[in-house]
């Protein structure tokens, strides 16, 4: 077929948008969410301008006539071939079944993270001695003065101080593993967090039941307690906590509130399985020095400047000269994200890639039947281009047949994967999947996809027939 200039969009936007796709593929490997968003609008621009210019080539009107047509001749075929069409469609269905259930499991570890690194505090940044990552140099990390918690009244000072900048409050913490019992219950290896009332300005948990202890309890070292929701439930299964009395390291303390469930993945921050007392107290009974770390709230707009602040800052209260390197490190949940995130994302190739050879197997299988079926109906072809059927209609046709059955095939693995995502989630509540109306139009949208692949050789050599040469066909 000779290529006319009026062929030329379709044809250019096709290619630009093939090219555009293989930039948001690369954007997606560098995790560069403002490239991605840019790229994956450009590509549905020029997606959107292709199939209007293509249909418009094709003729609005006509192609609805022949839309309707091969819709009606494909949902003959499929009723008159059933089981032919039903074994055909189960590698569709297997295929989509592992590419939503992989999209359901990777949106779920990212839920999970999500839910877990709360604990953290987005605006919340950390004074530790050592950073939240593998170091080369131990020694010299070892060898670092510990962060006091007295470092907290001065920063608090300096921040009433400076009320407009990015810092909003200190708060001094010391921790320690511990056990605790209540009469014939016990729960061990329990977090224990001494902290000042004002921890509850940046805790992430609401809470079930009571209340977090107040400023006076702390200054006057009352043995009160809030406890996790996992702590209560394993020392309270069948009562409510509040007013009770645990026995923490030897001592009694009153049970004044009691934090919601928030839930835990791979082994993260959560508030479930710990106990939060008043600082004093905790120095009276689990301190040996002053050593623990300050988390300091920031304005979570102005984050870098709260970092460079905070900085100075410490080094103020650390008494360090100008040419002294840091003793001090400066973490939040951002330092968490980036150690997390090649590894979410190699999970997420990995399984999508594998999940992507059952599709391509069930492409394969919608290839092979359809070219079965140009040779059955070789003498049907015939008679259609005899009777003055043009080969786009043909063509069209033998590709609504493969899209139909790939698209039928589509909505059984959803509703599949639906079921699976559902036993899951009843089985292993803690274990978080996500089943978005997105993997729903992504699933339908990579069985089109599949059946156009597929499809496209077999309807081309239909369309390419010779009329004669068919209708001589035995």
């Amino acid at each position: 077929m000779k290529l006319r200039p009026r062929h030329l969009w379709p044809v250019c936007t096709g290619l630009a948008g093939l090219a555009l796709a293989g930039w948001v593929v690369l954007a997606l490997a560098r995790a560069d969410p403002d490239t991605t968003n840019g790229c994956r609008n450009a590509f549905g621009v020029l997606g959107l301008l292709a199939l209007g210019s293509g249909l418009h080539t094709y003729g609005w009107r006509a192609f609805g006539g022949d839309l309707r047509e091969s819709v009606f001749i494909a949902g003959a075929q499929i009723r008159a071939n059933k089981l032919r069409s039903m074994l055909t469609a189960l590698g569709v269905i297997i295929g989509i079944v592992a590419v939503t259930l992989m999209g359901t499991a990777i949106l779920g570890i990212d839920a999970g993270v999500d839910r877990s690194l709360a604990g953290f505090g987005d605006d919340v940044l950390y004074v530790t001695k050592w950073p939240w990552h593998d170091v080369k140099d131990w020694w010299t990390y070892r060898n670092r003065r510990s962060i006091m918690i007295t470092y907290a009244r001065p920063m608090n000072e300096w921040i009433a101080a400076h009320p407009e900048g990015p810092l909003k409050v200190a708060v001094p913490t010391a921790d320690e593993g511990a056990s605790i019992v209540r009469g014939d219950f016990r729960v061990d290896n329990i977090y224990l967090l001494g902290t000042s009332a004002d921890y509850v300005r940046m805790a992430r948990s609401d809470m079930k039941e009571g209340r977090f202890f107040s400023e006076l309890e702390a200054q006057s070292a009352r043995n009160v307690v809030v406890i996790g929701y996992d702590v209560a439930d394993a020392l309270f299964p069948n009562g409510s906590p509040i007013g009770e009395t645990l026995r923490i390291g030897g001592h009694n303390f009153e049970v004044v509130g009691v934090a919601a469930r928030q839930g835990s993945f791979l082994g993260l921050f959560s508030w479930d399985s710990m106990a939060v007392m008043p600082l004093p107290v905790f120095r009276r009974y689990f301190m040996w020095n002053d050593a623990g770390e300050i988390r300091v709230q920031v304005d979570v707009t102005r984050m870098d400047e709260a970092r460079e602040e905070l900085r100075g800052l410490m080094r103020r209260v650390r008494q360090l000269d100008p040419a002294q390197k840091d003793d001090f490190d400066l973490n939040g949940q951002s330092t968490i994200r980036e150690q997390l995130d090649p590894i979410k994302n190699g999970i997420a190739l990995g399984g999508l890639f594998i999940t992507g050879l059952s599709l391509f197997v069930g492409a394969i299988g919608i290839m092979n039947i359809t070219y079965v079926s140009v040779k059955e109906r070789t003498r049907e072809i015939g008679t259609r281009k005899a009777l003055g059927a043009r080969r786009r209609t043909i063509l069209l046709q033998f590709l609504i047949e493969a899209v139909s059955i790939c698209f039928i095939g589509g909505l059984c693995g959803l509703v599949v994967t639906g079921g699976l995502t559902s036993a899951v989630a009843r089985v292993a509540p803690d274990f978080p999947l996500v089943f978005s109306p997105f993997l729903v139009l992504v699933g339908l949208g990579v069985s089109v996809a599949v059946g156009v692949a597929s499809g496209f050789a077999p309807a081309w050599q239909a369309s390419k027939l010779d009329p004669v040469v068919a209708l001589r066909y035995e």
